[in-house]
């Protein structure tokens, strides 16, 4: 399983959208319309699913689908 395959249900239970809907390009504001809280929660459920530290520093900076794939990927 791709990590992209293994963040879509974790994307789409955290903030309430399709798993259809996930795409790469999508942004997490703009398309998913998540706000800061639902980011923290996000990047919370990331860390423990892949046993990975994402700095607040780091956080910010991601903005789409790639972008948090790249990181876990780069991560590892």
């Amino acid at each position: 399983m791709t990590t992209f395959e293994k963040l879509k249900p974790i994307i789409a239970d955290q903030l309430g959208v399709k798993m259809d809907h996930i795409k790469p390009e999508a942004s997490f504001k703009d398309d998913f319309e998540a706000d800061s809280l639902d980011m923290v929660n996000l990047t919370m459920e990331i860390e423990d699913e892949f046993a990975i530290e994402i700095s607040e520093k780091v956080a910010e900076t991601l903005q789409t689908v790639a972008d948090v794939v790249n990181f876990i990927e780069n991560s590892r």
